[in-house]
């Protein structure tokens, strides 16, 4: 499986190798930051055709 990590703020590099880490762990905690960000971006199309 291959996904890409995106952070929204500056992290440093324990913090984002934690965050990997748990999303390897929990792949149920990797669907639910996935379909987050889904929506979140769906939200922004649909703002920006109106």
């Amino acid at each position: 499986m291959s996904f890409v990590l995106s952070a929204s703020k500056l992290m440093k590099a324990s913090q984002v190798r934690e965050l990997c880490q748990q999303m390897k762990n929990n792949p149920t905690l990797l669907l639910l930051v996935e379909a987050e960000a889904k929506e979140k971006l769906s939200l922004k199309k649909e703002k920006a055709a109106s």
